[in-house]
């Protein structure tokens, strides 16, 4: 595997602004916010995109889910709203390839995205 952003982030190796860790993922805040919250939730094992999920991984798959819904509690967004967003290869706009989920919210989000 080639060098991997968010596993160098897992790894301790590159900073982030810490929003949640535990034994299977880790949450920061996006360096490059999209909305007044922006939230990266990321599973701490390396998983390349939401293609590479096999049903061995239902469990984790379905940790990320809850995990974010807890995050975005926490975060007050529940009250108004927010969105969450998973994107998956070039076309979905997958820039990291490395699984993970973005909570946007703080704001009214439009649809279609764009």
């Amino acid at each position: 595997m080639n060098s991997c952003l968010f596993c160098e982030i897992v790894a301790g190796k590159i900073p982030c602004e810490q929003v949640h860790s535990d034994e299977n993922f880790l949450a920061f805040k996006d360096i490059s916010p999209a909305a007044p919250c922006h939230i990266l939730v990321i599973p701490k094992r390396h998983i390349s995109a939401l293609t590479d999920l096999d049903p061995s991984m239902v469990d984790l798959s379905g940790q990320l889910l809850v995990l974010a819904a807890q995050i975005a509690a926490q975060q007050n967004l529940d009250s108004d709203g927010y969105r969450f967003v998973i994107n998956c290869g070039d076309d979905g706009g997958q820039t990291v390839g490395h699984l993970h989920l973005h909570i946007l919210g703080g704001r009214s989000l439009n649809w279609p995205p764009g």
